[in-house]
Protein backbone atom coordinates (compact mmCIF):
# COMPACT_ATOMS: atom_id res chain seq x y z
CA UNK A 1 0.00 0.00 0.00
CA UNK A 2 1.56 3.25 -1.15
CA UNK A 3 1.06 6.60 0.47
CA UNK A 4 0.33 9.62 -1.66
CA UNK A 5 2.84 12.41 -1.54
CA UNK A 6 1.43 15.87 -0.83
CA UNK A 7 1.16 18.25 -3.77
CA UNK A 8 4.23 20.45 -4.39
CA UNK A 9 2.45 23.60 -3.23
CA UNK A 10 1.40 21.95 0.03
CA UNK A 11 4.91 20.65 0.61
CA UNK A 12 6.38 24.10 -0.01
CA UNK A 13 3.85 25.67 2.34
CA UNK A 14 4.71 23.20 5.09
CA UNK A 15 8.41 23.81 4.57
CA UNK A 16 7.90 27.57 4.76
CA UNK A 17 5.84 27.20 7.93
CA UNK A 18 8.53 25.03 9.53
CA UNK A 19 11.14 27.57 8.51
CA UNK A 20 9.20 30.44 10.12
CA UNK A 21 8.62 28.47 13.31
CA UNK A 22 12.31 27.61 13.40
CA UNK A 23 13.18 31.29 13.00
CA UNK A 24 11.07 32.13 16.06
CA UNK A 25 13.04 29.59 18.06
CA UNK A 26 16.46 30.73 16.81
CA UNK A 27 17.57 34.10 18.15
CA UNK A 28 20.41 36.08 16.64
CA UNK A 29 23.88 34.83 17.48
CA UNK A 30 25.03 38.22 18.71
CA UNK A 31 24.00 39.23 22.21
CA UNK A 32 25.81 42.56 22.19
CA UNK A 33 23.67 45.47 23.39
CA UNK A 34 22.14 47.75 20.81
CA UNK A 35 24.54 50.56 19.82
CA UNK A 36 27.42 48.52 21.25
CA UNK A 37 29.66 49.80 18.42
CA UNK A 38 29.10 53.47 19.30
CA UNK A 39 32.27 55.45 19.87
CA UNK A 40 31.27 57.12 23.13
CA UNK A 41 30.13 55.50 26.35
CA UNK A 42 27.06 57.71 26.78
CA UNK A 43 25.88 56.63 23.33
CA UNK A 44 26.20 52.97 24.30
CA UNK A 45 24.10 53.63 27.42
CA UNK A 46 21.20 55.15 25.45
CA UNK A 47 19.37 51.81 24.85
CA UNK A 48 19.50 50.95 28.55
CA UNK A 49 18.29 54.38 29.62
CA UNK A 50 15.39 54.33 27.15
CA UNK A 51 14.41 50.76 28.02
CA UNK A 52 14.49 51.54 31.74
CA UNK A 53 12.49 54.73 31.24
CA UNK A 54 9.77 53.08 29.16
CA UNK A 55 9.56 50.08 31.50
CA UNK A 56 9.28 52.34 34.53
CA UNK A 57 6.52 54.35 32.82
CA UNK A 58 4.55 51.41 31.41
CA UNK A 59 4.56 49.27 34.55
CA UNK A 60 2.39 51.52 36.77
CA UNK A 61 0.38 52.83 33.81
CA UNK A 62 -0.53 49.32 32.64
CA UNK A 63 -1.48 48.29 36.17
CA UNK A 64 -3.70 51.32 36.59
CA UNK A 65 -5.41 50.83 33.21
CA UNK A 66 -6.09 47.15 33.83
CA UNK A 67 -7.51 47.76 37.31
CA UNK A 68 -9.53 50.93 36.76
CA UNK A 69 -10.63 50.66 33.12
CA UNK A 70 -10.92 46.91 32.72
CA UNK A 71 -11.76 46.00 36.37
CA UNK A 72 -9.12 43.26 36.40
CA UNK A 73 -8.00 41.95 39.77
CA UNK A 74 -5.00 43.74 41.20
CA UNK A 75 -2.84 40.63 41.38
CA UNK A 76 -3.43 39.73 37.76
CA UNK A 77 -3.00 43.35 36.70
CA UNK A 78 0.37 43.64 38.42
CA UNK A 79 1.61 40.35 36.99
CA UNK A 80 0.55 41.22 33.44
CA UNK A 81 2.00 44.73 33.69
CA UNK A 82 5.33 43.31 34.85
CA UNK A 83 5.38 40.67 32.11
CA UNK A 84 4.57 43.28 29.44
CA UNK A 85 6.95 46.05 30.59
CA UNK A 86 9.95 44.45 32.32
CA UNK A 87 11.13 42.44 29.25
CA UNK A 88 11.94 45.74 27.51
CA UNK A 89 15.17 45.72 29.54
CA UNK A 90 15.97 42.24 28.20
CA UNK A 91 15.23 43.40 24.66
CA UNK A 92 18.39 45.52 24.63
CA UNK A 93 20.49 42.35 24.31
CA UNK A 94 18.00 39.52 23.57
CA UNK A 95 14.95 40.97 21.81
CA UNK A 96 13.55 37.65 20.53
CA UNK A 97 13.46 36.12 24.01
CA UNK A 98 11.83 39.30 25.29
CA UNK A 99 9.23 39.04 22.51
CA UNK A 100 8.22 35.56 23.62
CA UNK A 101 7.54 36.85 27.14
CA UNK A 102 5.64 39.95 26.03
CA UNK A 103 3.68 38.12 23.33
CA UNK A 104 2.65 35.42 25.76
CA UNK A 105 1.66 38.03 28.36
CA UNK A 106 -0.42 39.92 25.77
CA UNK A 107 -2.29 36.76 24.78
CA UNK A 108 -2.89 35.83 28.42
CA UNK A 109 -4.09 39.36 29.11
CA UNK A 110 -6.56 39.21 26.21
CA UNK A 111 -7.97 35.94 27.53
CA UNK A 112 -8.26 37.28 31.10
CA UNK A 113 -9.97 40.47 29.94
CA UNK A 114 -12.46 38.46 27.89
CA UNK A 115 -13.34 36.16 30.80
CA UNK A 116 -13.27 38.79 33.57
CA UNK A 117 -16.32 40.52 34.97
CA UNK A 118 -15.25 43.88 33.52
CA UNK A 119 -17.13 45.62 30.74
CA UNK A 120 -15.18 45.72 27.45
CA UNK A 121 -17.65 47.90 25.58
CA UNK A 122 -15.84 50.94 24.17
CA UNK A 123 -12.44 49.65 25.22
CA UNK A 124 -9.62 48.25 23.13
CA UNK A 125 -9.47 44.48 22.93
CA UNK A 126 -7.65 42.10 22.56
CA UNK A 127 -4.73 44.54 22.97
CA UNK A 128 -4.85 47.35 25.50
CA UNK A 129 -3.35 50.78 24.59
CA UNK A 130 -0.36 50.26 26.90
CA UNK A 131 0.23 46.80 25.42
CA UNK A 132 0.31 48.34 21.93
CA UNK A 133 2.90 50.92 23.01
CA UNK A 134 5.14 48.35 24.68
CA UNK A 135 4.81 45.96 21.75
CA UNK A 136 5.86 48.61 19.21
CA UNK A 137 8.90 49.48 21.33
CA UNK A 138 9.79 45.80 21.30
CA UNK A 139 9.44 45.78 17.50
CA UNK A 140 12.11 48.48 17.31
CA UNK A 141 14.56 46.28 19.22
CA UNK A 142 13.71 43.28 17.07
CA UNK A 143 14.14 45.18 13.81
CA UNK A 144 17.57 46.41 14.88
CA UNK A 145 18.86 42.93 15.71
CA UNK A 146 17.05 39.95 14.15
CA UNK A 147 17.23 38.74 10.51
CA UNK A 148 14.43 39.18 7.97
CA UNK A 149 12.99 35.70 8.37
CA UNK A 150 12.57 36.15 12.11
CA UNK A 151 10.95 39.55 11.64
CA UNK A 152 8.51 38.09 9.12
CA UNK A 153 7.64 35.27 11.52
CA UNK A 154 7.05 37.73 14.39
CA UNK A 155 4.87 39.92 12.20
CA UNK A 156 2.77 36.97 10.96
CA UNK A 157 2.43 35.62 14.52
CA UNK A 158 1.15 39.02 15.63
CA UNK A 159 -1.44 39.06 12.85
CA UNK A 160 -2.44 35.45 13.45
CA UNK A 161 -3.04 36.04 17.17
CA UNK A 162 -5.19 39.08 16.43
CA UNK A 163 -7.15 37.14 13.80
CA UNK A 164 -7.83 34.31 16.25
CA UNK A 165 -9.23 36.71 18.84
CA UNK A 166 -11.30 38.40 16.14
CA UNK A 167 -12.87 35.05 15.30
CA UNK A 168 -13.42 34.25 18.98
CA UNK A 169 -15.31 37.45 19.79
CA UNK A 170 -16.12 39.89 17.03
CA UNK A 171 -18.45 41.68 19.45
CA UNK A 172 -15.63 42.96 21.66
CA UNK A 173 -13.00 43.45 18.96
CA UNK A 174 -12.62 47.08 17.88
CA UNK A 175 -10.00 46.59 15.15
CA UNK A 176 -6.99 47.28 17.37
CA UNK A 177 -5.49 43.96 16.28
CA UNK A 178 -5.42 45.20 12.68
CA UNK A 179 -3.89 48.50 13.77
CA UNK A 180 -1.13 46.71 15.69
CA UNK A 181 -0.53 44.38 12.75
CA UNK A 182 0.01 47.31 10.39
CA UNK A 183 2.08 49.42 12.79
CA UNK A 184 4.26 46.46 13.77
CA UNK A 185 4.96 45.76 10.09
CA UNK A 186 5.92 49.38 9.43
CA UNK A 187 8.22 49.57 12.45
CA UNK A 188 9.89 46.26 11.61
CA UNK A 189 10.39 47.30 7.99
CA UNK A 190 11.87 50.70 8.81
CA UNK A 191 14.19 49.52 11.57
CA UNK A 192 15.37 46.51 9.55
CA UNK A 193 16.11 48.78 6.59
CA UNK A 194 18.11 51.13 8.80
CA UNK A 195 20.06 48.23 10.29
CA UNK A 196 20.83 46.66 6.91
CA UNK A 197 21.90 50.03 5.54
CA UNK A 198 24.30 50.49 8.45
CA UNK A 199 25.63 46.95 8.02
CA UNK A 200 26.17 47.56 4.30
CA UNK A 201 28.06 50.78 5.00
CA UNK A 202 30.29 49.05 7.56
CA UNK A 203 31.01 46.20 5.16
CA UNK A 204 31.81 48.72 2.42
CA UNK A 205 34.25 50.56 4.68
CA UNK A 206 35.87 47.28 5.71
CA UNK A 207 36.14 46.17 2.09
CA UNK A 208 37.65 49.49 1.04
CA UNK A 209 40.18 49.21 3.86
CA UNK A 210 41.07 45.66 2.87
CA UNK A 211 41.32 46.64 -0.80
CA UNK A 212 43.61 49.55 0.02
CA UNK A 213 45.87 47.31 2.11
CA UNK A 214 45.95 44.75 -0.69
CA UNK A 215 46.76 47.43 -3.27
CA UNK A 216 49.56 48.76 -1.11
CA UNK A 217 50.93 45.25 -0.58
CA UNK A 218 50.74 44.49 -4.29
CA UNK A 219 52.52 47.75 -5.09
CA UNK A 220 55.21 46.91 -2.55
CA UNK A 221 55.77 43.48 -4.08
CA UNK A 222 55.86 44.91 -7.60
CA UNK A 223 58.38 47.52 -6.51
CA UNK A 224 60.52 44.86 -4.86
CA UNK A 225 60.46 42.80 -8.04
CA UNK A 226 61.42 45.85 -10.07
CA UNK A 227 64.26 46.65 -7.67
CA UNK A 228 65.45 43.05 -7.90
CA UNK A 229 65.48 43.20 -11.70
CA UNK A 230 67.36 46.49 -11.70
CA UNK A 231 69.87 45.30 -9.12
CA UNK A 232 70.41 42.18 -11.19
CA UNK A 233 71.38 44.28 -14.17
CA UNK A 234 73.70 46.41 -12.03
CA UNK A 235 75.35 43.48 -10.25
CA UNK A 236 75.49 41.37 -13.40
CA UNK A 237 77.57 44.02 -15.11
CA UNK A 238 80.17 44.01 -12.34
CA UNK A 239 80.18 40.23 -12.07
CA UNK A 240 80.73 40.01 -15.82
CA UNK A 241 83.69 42.36 -15.53
CA UNK A 242 85.12 40.21 -12.72
CA UNK A 243 84.70 37.09 -14.84
CA UNK A 244 86.42 38.64 -17.84
CA UNK A 245 89.26 40.00 -15.72
CA UNK A 246 89.78 36.69 -13.97
CA UNK A 247 89.76 34.75 -17.23
CA UNK A 248 92.12 37.16 -18.99
CA UNK A 249 94.52 37.73 -16.08
CA UNK A 250 96.85 34.81 -16.99
CA UNK A 251 97.22 36.25 -20.50
CA UNK A 252 97.64 39.87 -19.41
CA UNK A 253 100.07 39.23 -16.57
CA UNK A 254 103.27 37.35 -17.41
CA UNK A 255 104.99 34.99 -15.06
CA UNK A 256 102.03 34.08 -12.90
CA UNK A 257 102.63 31.00 -10.77
CA UNK A 258 100.39 27.98 -11.12
CA UNK A 259 98.67 28.78 -7.82
CA UNK A 260 97.70 32.22 -9.14
CA UNK A 261 96.38 30.62 -12.37
CA UNK A 262 94.24 28.27 -10.30
CA UNK A 263 93.03 31.10 -8.07
CA UNK A 264 91.97 33.21 -11.05
CA UNK A 265 90.20 30.21 -12.55
CA UNK A 266 88.35 29.63 -9.30
CA UNK A 267 87.30 33.31 -9.16
CA UNK A 268 86.04 33.20 -12.74
CA UNK A 269 84.10 29.98 -12.10
CA UNK A 270 82.53 31.39 -8.95
CA UNK A 271 81.53 34.57 -10.77
CA UNK A 272 79.95 32.59 -13.63
CA UNK A 273 78.08 30.41 -11.12
CA UNK A 274 76.80 33.52 -9.32
CA UNK A 275 75.59 34.96 -12.62
CA UNK A 276 73.78 31.71 -13.41
CA UNK A 277 72.07 31.68 -10.01
CA UNK A 278 71.02 35.32 -10.36
CA UNK A 279 69.55 34.71 -13.82
CA UNK A 280 67.66 31.68 -12.49
CA UNK A 281 66.13 33.77 -9.68
CA UNK A 282 65.42 36.60 -12.08
CA UNK A 283 63.49 34.19 -14.32
CA UNK A 284 61.10 33.62 -11.40
CA UNK A 285 60.60 37.36 -10.96
CA UNK A 286 59.94 37.73 -14.67
CA UNK A 287 57.52 34.82 -14.85
CA UNK A 288 54.68 37.31 -15.37
CA UNK A 289 55.82 37.78 -18.94
CA UNK A 290 57.72 41.04 -18.48
CA UNK A 291 60.64 41.45 -20.83
CA UNK A 292 64.21 41.70 -19.73
CA UNK A 293 65.72 45.16 -19.62
CA UNK A 294 68.89 45.15 -21.70
CA UNK A 295 69.68 48.88 -21.50
CA UNK A 296 72.05 50.17 -18.80
CA UNK A 297 70.32 51.21 -15.59
CA UNK A 298 70.05 54.97 -15.03
CA UNK A 299 71.80 56.86 -12.26
CA UNK A 300 72.60 60.34 -11.00
CA UNK A 301 74.25 61.20 -14.31
CA UNK A 302 70.78 61.26 -15.87
CA UNK A 303 69.03 63.35 -13.22
CA UNK A 304 69.62 66.42 -15.39
CA UNK A 305 67.53 64.79 -18.11
CA UNK A 306 64.71 64.20 -15.63
CA UNK A 307 64.69 67.85 -14.63
CA UNK A 308 64.73 69.00 -18.25
CA UNK A 309 61.79 66.72 -19.08
CA UNK A 310 59.91 68.11 -16.07
CA UNK A 311 60.51 71.66 -17.29
CA UNK A 312 59.16 70.72 -20.71
CA UNK A 313 56.04 69.41 -18.93
CA UNK A 314 55.37 72.91 -17.59
CA UNK A 315 56.94 72.66 -14.13
CA UNK A 316 59.58 75.32 -13.35
CA UNK A 317 62.24 73.02 -11.87
CA UNK A 318 65.89 73.62 -11.05
CA UNK A 319 68.68 71.21 -10.17
CA UNK A 320 71.56 71.48 -7.72
CA UNK A 321 73.89 68.51 -8.23
CA UNK A 322 77.14 68.37 -6.26
CA UNK A 323 80.19 67.91 -8.47
CA UNK A 324 82.30 66.16 -5.85
CA UNK A 325 80.07 63.22 -4.94
CA UNK A 326 82.83 60.69 -5.47
CA UNK A 327 82.12 57.01 -6.05
CA UNK A 328 78.48 56.05 -5.50
CA UNK A 329 77.45 52.38 -5.10
CA UNK A 330 75.38 51.21 -8.09
CA UNK A 331 72.34 50.35 -5.97
CA UNK A 332 72.40 53.77 -4.28
CA UNK A 333 72.97 55.47 -7.63
CA UNK A 334 69.91 53.74 -9.11
CA UNK A 335 67.75 54.32 -6.02
CA UNK A 336 68.57 58.04 -5.95
CA UNK A 337 67.59 58.35 -9.61
CA UNK A 338 64.28 56.51 -9.05
CA UNK A 339 63.44 58.67 -6.01
CA UNK A 340 63.96 61.88 -8.00
CA UNK A 341 61.99 60.40 -10.90
CA UNK A 342 59.00 59.48 -8.72
CA UNK A 343 59.06 62.78 -6.82
CA UNK A 344 59.05 64.83 -10.05
CA UNK A 345 56.27 62.63 -11.47
CA UNK A 346 54.17 63.37 -8.39
CA UNK A 347 54.75 67.10 -8.87
CA UNK A 348 53.59 66.91 -12.49
CA UNK A 349 50.50 64.92 -11.53
CA UNK A 350 49.41 66.68 -8.35
CA UNK A 351 50.97 70.16 -8.43
CA UNK A 352 51.42 71.26 -12.06
CA UNK A 353 53.34 74.49 -12.59
CA UNK A 354 54.55 74.43 -8.96
CA UNK A 355 58.14 75.71 -8.59
CA UNK A 356 60.35 72.73 -7.78
CA UNK A 357 63.91 72.40 -6.53
CA UNK A 358 65.99 69.22 -6.78
CA UNK A 359 69.16 68.97 -4.70
CA UNK A 360 71.66 66.09 -4.57
CA UNK A 361 74.56 66.43 -2.12
CA UNK A 362 76.88 64.06 -0.33
CA UNK A 363 79.61 63.64 2.22
CA UNK A 364 81.92 60.82 3.15
CA UNK A 365 79.13 58.53 4.34
CA UNK A 366 75.71 59.72 3.08
CA UNK A 367 74.07 60.82 -0.15
CA UNK A 368 71.22 63.29 0.42
CA UNK A 369 68.45 63.69 -2.15
CA UNK A 370 65.98 66.55 -1.63
CA UNK A 371 62.98 67.38 -3.85
CA UNK A 372 60.83 70.30 -2.68
CA UNK A 373 57.93 71.82 -4.60
CA UNK A 374 55.78 74.80 -3.78
CA UNK A 375 51.99 74.95 -4.02
CA UNK A 376 50.32 74.63 -7.39
CA UNK A 377 49.24 77.89 -8.98
CA UNK A 378 45.64 78.93 -8.23
CA UNK A 379 44.62 78.96 -11.89
CA UNK A 380 45.76 75.42 -12.58
CA UNK A 381 43.85 72.26 -11.67
CA UNK A 382 45.88 69.16 -10.72
CA UNK A 383 45.95 66.39 -13.28
CA UNK A 384 44.98 64.04 -10.41
CA UNK A 385 42.98 65.23 -7.42
CA UNK A 386 43.47 62.02 -5.44
CA UNK A 387 46.42 59.76 -4.85
CA UNK A 388 47.04 56.35 -3.40
CA UNK A 389 50.52 57.09 -2.06
CA UNK A 390 51.90 54.03 -3.86
CA UNK A 391 54.79 56.12 -5.26
CA UNK A 392 55.82 56.87 -1.70
CA UNK A 393 55.65 53.15 -0.92
CA UNK A 394 58.17 52.50 -3.67
CA UNK A 395 60.44 55.25 -2.38
CA UNK A 396 60.36 53.90 1.17
CA UNK A 397 61.10 50.37 0.00
CA UNK A 398 64.11 51.48 -2.03
CA UNK A 399 65.47 53.53 0.85
CA UNK A 400 64.85 50.71 3.33
CA UNK A 401 66.65 48.14 1.19
CA UNK A 402 69.72 50.36 0.91
CA UNK A 403 69.76 51.10 4.66
CA UNK A 404 68.83 54.78 4.36
CA UNK A 405 66.07 57.01 5.67
CA UNK A 406 63.19 58.83 3.99
CA UNK A 407 61.20 61.84 5.15
CA UNK A 408 58.13 62.99 3.20
CA UNK A 409 55.27 65.30 3.99
CA UNK A 410 53.41 68.51 3.17
CA UNK A 411 54.86 71.94 3.86
CA UNK A 412 53.12 74.85 5.61
CA UNK A 413 52.86 76.83 2.36
CA UNK A 414 50.98 74.01 0.59
CA UNK A 415 53.98 72.40 -1.06
CA UNK A 416 55.53 68.99 -0.54
CA UNK A 417 58.96 67.72 0.51
CA UNK A 418 60.80 64.47 -0.22
CA UNK A 419 64.11 64.00 1.56
CA UNK A 420 66.15 60.79 1.34
CA UNK A 421 69.49 59.86 2.91
CA UNK A 422 71.25 56.93 1.27
CA UNK A 423 74.46 55.36 2.57
CA UNK A 424 77.57 55.55 0.42
CA UNK A 425 79.03 52.56 2.26
CA UNK A 426 77.49 49.14 2.80
CA UNK A 427 75.31 49.08 5.95
CA UNK A 428 72.82 46.72 7.51
CA UNK A 429 69.34 47.82 6.29
CA UNK A 430 67.86 46.83 9.66
CA UNK A 431 70.26 49.02 11.62
CA UNK A 432 69.08 52.43 12.76
CA UNK A 433 70.76 55.64 11.74
CA UNK A 434 72.85 56.73 14.74
CA UNK A 435 72.25 60.36 13.94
Amino acid sequence: MSTEEPPPRTARARESLRSLVGALRTPAVSTEPLLADAAKRWQRLIPYVLALGFAAALLPTTTTVLVQDYQLAGGWAGALATAQAAPLLLAVTRPLQAWWIVFGADILGAVLLLTSAGDLDGRSWPWTPTAVVGYLLLMVCLGLREPRRTLLAVWLATGAAGLVFELISQKHSDGVHLLLFVLAGVVLLVTAALRERGDAQRRLVEQETISEVERAQRTLLEERARIARELHDVVAHHMSVITVQADSAPYRIEGLPDAAHEEFSTIAAAARESLTEMRRLLAVLRSDGSTSERTPQPGLSRVQQLVEATVRAGVPAELSLAADLGPVPPSVDLSAYRIVQEALSNVVRHAPEAPTRVSVTGDAHWLTVLVVNGPATARTSPLETTGTGHGLIGMRERVRLTGGTLDTGPLPDGGFRVAARLPLTLVDPTAKDPS
